[in-house]
This record gives C-alpha cells, sequence and structure tokens, in this order.
C-alpha cells in the first residue's frame, strides 16, 4: 500500500537558513496558534492524546474523535460527526474524484486506493488532523452536487444530525477539493478552480456571509492543505507539521528540494520558488514532528528513527530501534508528543498497515532518547483504522 519516499539528502545540497533572534517575530500576525483561547476540555489539556476513527454503516458514515490519558490510555471523551450523505468520504466510479483527507480516513483497506500519492501512516496522519480545527469542534468536508460531478468545501460541527448539513450558500466554484479547517473553526479551505481556470486556494466562512474569498495560488488538487497561525494561512504540501513556534514547518512536494521551510506571511504552495530556505534533511524517508523548534524526528531509510537538527539537517545523537533487522515488520511514526521527549509508532508488516481485523494493532510509545523502553498500547478500542492526531 506505501509508497515509501526514500530521499537520500548529501550536507552540500542543503542550505542553511540565516539565524534569527530568539525574540524576533513575524512581521504580521502570528504564525503559530498560540494566539487563539480554547475552551479547556480534553481535547486541548495538555497531554492528552486524540485520535480518529471513521465507521461506515449500511446507510450512514460517522468519524469518531476520541481523547485519550496516555497514562494507562484510558479514553476522557469523544466527539462524534456525523457525514452528510452528501459529502464525499469515498471515491467509486460515476462520480468526481475527490481528494479529501477523510477518504483517507475512511477507505480501511488497502484495496481502496488514497486520492494522494502517497498514502504511508506519516503521511496520513498530518493531512487528516488538518480536517479538523484545534478544539476539534468542526471537521472540512467536500460536498458533491447530485450531479456527481461539482463540488463545494464546507464543514460539519460535532453533534449536527446526520444530513443535517448542505453545500455553502456562497460556493461560486464548481471544482473544491482538499477542504481543511482554520485553527478557530471559522472559516474552511480548500483547493479551486476559478472561471479562469487558474487553480487557486480560496477560505470561506463557516457561517454568515459565505462568500469564497481568494487566498493565493495553488498546485492543483495533488496536494493536500493545512492551516495554521493567526490570521490563518494555508500551505499546500503533503506531510506538513508545523514547528512549536509557527516559524517553520515541514513539507514534501515533488521537484522541491528541501523537508523544512521558513513559514511565509501568506498562504503558499510548496513550490522550488516558494519554498523559502529549504533545508534538507540527511537520511530522511518522512519528518515524524518537532521535538523542539530546533529539532525534528525522522524515519531513517534504514528503519530506524532519527533525531536531526532543524537547521542544518545533520543528525543529533544516535538512532532509535525500534523494530529489528529480521523481524519482517516496519515501524512507522504518527505523533510525536508535545515536550518531545516520546513518539508513537505502528509496527507492521510492510505495505499493510490495516494488518488482519481481528487482531490488536501493534502500537508502541517509543522514548525520543536512544535506548529507552518502549511500552505497547493496548486498548480494544483503537484499531488498525484508528488514525493518531496529535499528543497536546
Amino acid at each position: 500500500m506505501a509508497v515509501a519516499l526514500a530521499a537520500l539528502c548529501v550536507a552540500a545540497c542543503s542550505s542553511t537558513p540565516k539565524a534569527e533572534k530568539p525574540d524576533a517575530g513575524p512581521p504580521t500576525g502570528n504564525r503559530g496558534n498560540d494566539g487563539y483561547a480554547l475552551a479547556d476540555t480534553p481535547f486541548t489539556r495538555k497531554g492528552s492524546v486524540i485520535t480518529a476513527t471513521c465507521s461506515i454503516g449500511a446507510r450512514a458514515a460517522a468519524v469518531s474523535v476520541q481523547a485519550w490519558n496516555p497514562d494507562g490510555w484510558q479514553p476522557l471523551d469523544e466527539r462524534m460527526f456525523d457525514i452528510p450523505a452528501s459529502a464525499a468520504f469515498t471515491n467509486y466510479p460515476g462520480v468526481e474524484a475527490v481528494n479529501s483527507p477523510l477518504v483517507d480516513l475512511c477507505r480501511q483497506s488497502t484495496d481502496r486506493p488514497s486520492p494522494y500519492r502517497l498514502d504511508d501512516l506519516e503521511h496520513l496522519s498530518p493531512r487528516i488532523r488538518a480536517l479538523f480545527d484545534l478544539g476539534f469542534t468542526r471537521m472540512a468536508v467536500v460536498f458533491r452536487e447530485p450531479d456527481g460531478k461539482a463540488t463545494h468545501a464546507g464543514s460539519v460541527a460535532s453533534g449536527d444530525p446526520q444530513g443535517g448539513a448542505a453545500a455553502p450558500s456562497g460556493a461560486t466554484s464548481n471544482d473544491e477539493q482538499n477542504a481543511a479547517m482554520a485553527p478557530d473553526g471559522r472559516s474552511v479551505w480548500f483547493t479551486y478552480t476559478n472561471p479562469a481556470g487558474e487553480q487557486r486556494i480560496g477560505s470561506r466562512a463557516v457561517e454568515g456571509d459565505q462568500k469564497l474569498t481568494d487566498e493565493g495560488p495553488a498546485t492543483g488538487h495533488e496536494l493536500p492543505l493545512t492551516v495554521s497561525g493567526k490570521p490563518p494561512r494555508a500551505i499546500q504540501a503533503d506531510m506538513v507539521r508545523v514547528s512549536p513556534n509557527g516559524r517553520r514547518f515541514t513539507g514534501f512536494a515533488p521537484k522541491v528540494f528541501g523537508r523544512i521551510f521558513d513559514a511565509a506571511d501568506s498562504s503558499i504552495a510548496l513550490t522550488g520558488k516558494s519554498a523559502n530556505n529549504a533545508t534538507l534533511v540527511r537520511d530522511c524517508v518522512g519528518i515524524v514532528g518537532w521535538i523542539s523548534d530546533a529539532q525534528v524526528l525522522c524515519r531513517a531509510p534504514s528503519g530506524a528513527f532519527q533525531v536531526s537538527d532543524a537547521t542544518s539537517g545533520d543528525p543529533v545523537g544516535a538512532p532509535i530501534e525500534v523494530v529489528g533487522e529480521n523481524d519482517g515488520t516496519v515501524a512507522e511514526g504518527m505523533v510525536v508528543s508535545a515536550d518531545g521527549k516520546h513518539f508513537i509508532v505502528s509496527v507492521h508488516v510492510p505495505n499493510d498497515p490495516y494488518g488482519d481485523p481481528l487482531q490488536l494493532p501493534d502500537l508502541r510509545v517509543v522514548p525520543t532518547s536512544p535506548g529507552g523502553e518502549m511500552t505497547p498500547i493496548s486498548n480494544g478500542s483503537l484499531s488498525a483504522d484508528t488514525a493518531f492526531l496529535a499528543w497536546l
């Protein structure tokens, strides 16, 4: 299933960003998300782990978002997002194919292709996270019109009745995809095609005047969106993870050399032209998350994990071994804890993270310090279909 992206980066390829003053701030707004006031709930509380699972029945589909206490793995709270009948959560013949992380979340089988080119767990987690606001109160969806061809971006709130949502009143484009929520849940963002045939990034308010606001150029529908910052800004790229201070982000896009980039003051589609101060990270298949503003955690081509310097791209310390060389399994990282001390991996046979549906998945908490003790995650409610979205 998973398409392994192996990029061996040499030091000569890396460009080193200029050092920033510790107190330097962005020229406009807040690039991070700490400027948002959030209600105190298990979905925003420090230490919680957030997961999402899609359930598909004969007549209805829904997404369950749960908050967990990682000390014992007991559920703290759950929110249900009923998927309207007109929302696209799967692609099938006869209708317009939709690029949406919701299709990834709900496909539940290697037999159903991902709408995106790369579909390993390390790519799925960050783009599914982008479906929700910071407080996990609203989920972005793409609506299909009855003809099965026109598509419009919108959202549903936790607790909305099944089928109660409709396409937004301000939809003026018939080709909107890659719906993602703003951090405050007040607007939904998406890629769209304007009347001139140009690919653009757009947004619209969830309530009130829902007219489309143009946010800048897109690179088509092939790459998902992540929205962050205050005011919100979109990044069109895969595997986007924003640094704790919001000043840098990880990302992947075809023909773009680098894995870590400076955040922009406006929405961008990641291209060779728009990428600012690109840093290549040596021997890095995929970046799992940020250890701190200065370090990231990578999965190496060997299958081990490695802490790397976010400025130079060089490894820091020894590799973190999760599976043995001859185990016949691979480990994929999904989230790093906010304090940078642990991360969660799924261990599975190559190219099949879903595994045997009758068995518990092999999920583990792993220290980011080499040689630390791994602990298994065992709970019957956590299946191979569970997406780990955040460790707050």
